[in-house]
C-alpha cells in the first residue's frame, strides 16, 4: 500500500512498563489520553484512537526504569532511538503536547523541533522516553499529505 488510506484501522500495541502508577500519572494525566479498561498489571489508553496496552512486568517499581531503546540510527543531525512509536498531530496540537511535556518537567531525547525544514515530508518531531524507557516519537505535518513524501 503506498497511498494513505480514507480512514484508518486502529492498530493495537501492547508495551512494557515496571510502574503502573506510573503509567497511569504519564499516559493519563501527563499526555491526556483516556484510559480503557484495566486491571491491577495492565491498563488499555485510548492512543488516539488506537489501543495502546500498558503491561507491567515484574513485581512493581524496581527503581530504576528498564532500557527500552535497543539502539539508535542518525536522522536530521539526531540519533533517534529505536524502537520509538507515537502520534502524528495536527500542529497546534503538536505545540500544546510539548508544553505540556516541558511544564511536567519531562526530559527529551531529542527536542522538539522542525525536522527536513523546506525539504518533502517537512515536520515538527520530539522524542521522550516514559517513565519505563519506552522512546515515543510525536510529529506533526503542516501538510498531511507529506507524510509519506519521498
Amino acid at each position: 500500500m503506498t497511498a494513505q488510506p480514507d480512514s484508518l484501522v486502529p492498530f493495537h500495541l501492547a508495551i512494557p512498563v515496571d510502574d503502573i502508577g506510573a503509567a497511569r500519572e504519564f499516559y493519563g494525566k501527563v499526555l491526556g489520553f483516556a484510559e480503557g479498561r484495566s486491571d491491577t498489571k495492565w491498563i488499555d489508553w485510548n492512543f488516539g484512537g488506537h489501543q495502546v496496552v500498558t503491561h507491567q512486568v515484574g513485581d512493581g517499581p524496581s527503581g530504576t526504569p528498564r532500557d527500552g531503546v535497543a539502539g539508535t540510527n542518525p536522522v536530521d543531525g539526531h540519533q533517534v532511538p529505536v524502537p520509538h512509536f507515537g502520534l502524528v498531530l495536527p500542529v497546534p496540537e503538536f505545540q500544546k503536547l510539548a508544553e505540556r511535556l516541558t511544564a511536567a518537567g519531562t526530559e527529551f531525547v531529542i527536542e522538539p523541533y522542525v525536522r527536513f525544514q523546506g525539504e518533502p515530508g517537512e515536520q515538527w518531531t520530539m522524542f521522550f522516553l516514559d517513565p519505563a524507557g519506552n522512546a515515543l516519537e510525536f510529529k506533526a505535518f503542516a501538510d498531511l499529505e507529506q507524510l509519506f513524501a519521498v
